[in-house]
This record gives structure tokens, C-alpha cells and sequence, in this order.
């Protein structure tokens, strides 16, 4: 079809004739309503962003020479915050003549990890860098199935040859990451695009 019959079928339709993809030859066009299209592609990204966890990192700071009520605390306070999604970066600061006991940090930092338990999963052991000693715990990845609604915490039961059920994808005949391109001229005389 030439790119005037095709306008001119758009036209008529009173819709726009958009270009789905340009490189192809010969180019591939779709006569359709632009500005629903872009409506819906906003509203499919506002639920797609609604359903996303930012994962923040939270910082516990601990001493050498911590007391034990003051380390149930901070651990506490760290297991909360793994509950809750964040990650936990365990810092321990060494200040002056402490920094001769960096053994006494790691043996802290050491049973933090082993208290925590299966709470967490180490992503960094501990290090030191400069005057300060940490490790960075995240929330272990069962958690997301328990929460993933709807599963009751369950995994879907893998295929035959081992590999997952992927959902559907939708979205017609248009790709979602390319964006099509509307042609010029496209919007006829008594056309709400104007």
C-alpha cells in the first residue's frame, strides 16, 4: 500500500497512521490512536513503578568495646531492617589506639553474622577500608516468594525441560521498549489531534 492510500485510510478512520518500524524494508506503519497508545504505555510504566521495592542500605554502627544490651539492640534493629526489604551495612569504627585490636571488630562483626543466621545472606564479608571495619547483609531471597501475593510462598512448578512458566507477554503488535514514531500529516481535517 502506498504511504497516501495508507493516509488516507487513516483519515478516514479518523485515527493516525503511525511507524511501527522504520528501518524495515519496506518500512512497516499501523494506523491506530497515537494518543491512547501513549496513554496506555504511561499507565502500564505507573503500574510497573508501583510494584517496585527500592532497596535502601541502613547503616548500624557498633564499637569495639559494645556493651551486650547495646549489641542485642543494634542486632535487633538490623534484623528489623532486613525484614523490612533494606539492606544492612554492619560498620564498626575504630578510633586512636583501637585501631591495634581490628581482630576484636572482625570476632563483632563475626558473630553478628552468625547470630543473624539464615536471616540474611552475607553480600560482603567484613573489610576494612581506612579506620573502619564493615559488612553488608542483604534479606535473603526466600523472603520475595512469601511475599509475592497470591503464591502462598510457592514457586510455580518448572516445566519439563527444567525451565520456568513465564506470564504472557501483552501489549499487541508494537514492541514496548520501541516506541513507533507518528507520521507527519497524519491528522485529517476534523481530527481531535489538531
Amino acid at each position: 500500500m502506498t504511504p497516501q492510500d495508507a493516509l488516507k485510510l487513516a483519515r478516514e478512520r479518523n485515527m493516525d497512521l503511525v511507524e511501527v518500524s522504520p528501518t524495515a524494508q519496506p518500512p512497516v506503519c499501523r494506523i491506530m490512536d497515537f494518543g491512547k497508545y501513549l496513554y496506555q504505555q504511561e499507565k502500564r510504566e505507573r503500574e510497573a513503578k508501583k510494584h517496585q521495592k527500592v532497596i535502601t542500605v541502613k547503616e548500624v554502627k557498633f564499637r569495639i568495646n559494645v556493651d551486650d544490651h547495646d549489641y542485642e539492640t543494634k542486632k535487633n534493629h538490623a534484623l528489623r531492617f532486613l525484614e523490612e526489604g533494606d539492606k544492612v551495612k554492619a560498620t564498626i569504627f575504630f578510633r586512636g589506639r583501637e585501631m591495634t585490636r581490628t581482630g576484636l571488630g572482625r570476632e563483632l562483626l563475626q558473630r553478628l553474622i552468625k547470630d543473624i543466621g539464615n536471616r540474611a545472606i552475607v553480600e560482603n564479608m567484613p573489610r576494612q577500608e581506612g579506620n573502619t571495619l564493615h559488612a553488608i547483609l542483604a534479606p535473603p531471597k526466600t523472603d520475595k516468594a512469601k511475599t509475592g501475593g497470591g503464591t502462598g510462598g510457592q514457586k510455580p512448578a518448572p516445566r519439563a525441560g527444567g525451565q520456568q512458566q513465564q506470564p504472557p507477554k501483552q501489549g499487541g503488535g508494537v514492541a514496548a521498549s520501541a516506541a513507533p514514531q507518528q507520521a507527519t500529516g497524519t491528522a485529517g481535517p476534523g481530527s481531535p489531534n489538531q
